[in-house]
């Protein structure tokens, strides 16, 4: 389907609040019970006997998340898929989810239809329903929030408190792809692969409830590998450190770093890629070896826990790579 572009995106004197959300909103809660039809002020939520809810929030927004040509249906997806991450990293089930659209006053019907579609269709690949939310007008850029819950085994939830020393660390899929699609499309580059991953991430829902029980701490990786690591090393008390020539590349991030290697910074510290990083101990290696050929993606290991605090990176070599930025950051 065709990007609107702003100029498109005029509603003129068409349908009010409610009515688009009875046309177009409604029908992604209709399979969902606890969601009354979105005809009432809150939704009522059964947890199944024996688990614990995971609940998640997270926002993007135009400028910052997406430049905002994209096409409506990608950046519903991509909302959707950066909560399903967090739910991922801790073990959970999808099982609904609240969004709340703030949409300038000239957003086209089309626009919305076309956005709707877009978690419609991602609702069917990650078993997931609508279950509230709101609309509302904005002056400033376009924003979305969406908050996420999931179920997990009680008590089972995975951490990023549980990392010791001793661990290895483990990333899922391949590093750098979403970094490098920015950049792609920025510089209007034809790289599908890596504008895809960067439009698009995949939550690795199935590797989550799988680690449950195996890994010791666990978090999606969102501002940068070396950043999140360190989150997960303040959490637990340890130190870390990671080997960057064992990072998992796709083939056209691999290219393209072999070209300069400044671009290493990608798959270290850019932001985005929405993979799982965890640790596991020595004694649980095997496991990992049986789930990376029983699921998709690859599963690699890039360093270990060590003692002290801090991700140190090194190179071939064996030297510690300086890194201008280890992450994203919304404030600085």
């Amino acid at each position: 389907m065709p990007t609107l572009s702003r100029r498109e995106r005029g509603r003129g004197e068409g349908m009010d609040e409610f009515d688009l959300i009875k046309t177009y909103f409604a029908p992604l809660a209709r399979e969902f019970s606890g969601s009354l039809g979105l005809i009432d002020d809150a939704a009522v939520i059964a947890v199944p006997l024996g688990q614990e809810l995971v609940i998640t929030k997270d926002a993007i927004s135009e400028g910052v998340h997406f430049i905002g040509n994209e096409n409506p249906s990608q950046l519903a997806k991509k909302l959707l898929r950066v909560n399903l991450s967090d739910l991922a990293a801790m073990g959970a089930k999808p099982l609904c989810y609240f969004l709340a659209l703030m949409l300038p006053k000239e957003t086209s019907e089309e626009w919305i239809k076309n956005f709707a579609d877009g978690l419609a269709e991602d609702q069917r690949e990650f078993s997931i329903h609508l279950a509230g939310g709101d609309t509302t007008s904005t002056h400033g850029a376009l924003s979305f929030s969406m908050t996420a819950l999931g179920t997990v085994p009680a008590g089972k939830a995975l951490k990023r408190s549980g990392a010791k020393q001793g661990d290895k660390v483990y990333v899922s899929g391949t590093l750098g792809d979403s970094a490098l699609g920015l950049m792609a499309l920025r510089s209007e580059s034809k790289d599908d692969f890596l504008i895809r991953r960067y439009l698009l991430p995949e939550p690795r829902i199935a590797l989550g409830q799988k680690l449950i029980g195996t890994a010791t701490a666990c978090m999606d990786i969102s501002d940068g590998l070396v950043q999140d690591l360190g989150h997960i090393c303040r959490a637990s008390g340890v130190g870390a450190t990671i080997y960057r020539d064992t990072l998992p590349l796709s083939e056209p991030a691999r290219a393209l770093i072999q070209k300069d290697s400044n671009l290493w910074e990608a798959p270290l510290s850019g932001g985005d890629d929405y993979e799982l990083l965890f640790t596991v101990s020595e004694k649980n290696h095997s496991v990992l070896e049986t789930l990376s050929r029983e699921l998709h993606p690859p599963i690699m290991m890039i360093g270990e826990i060590t003692e002290g605090n801090g991700v140190r990176a090194l190179d071939a070599t064996g030297n510690e790579i300086t890194l201008t930025k280890k992450g994203f950051r919304h404030f600085s």
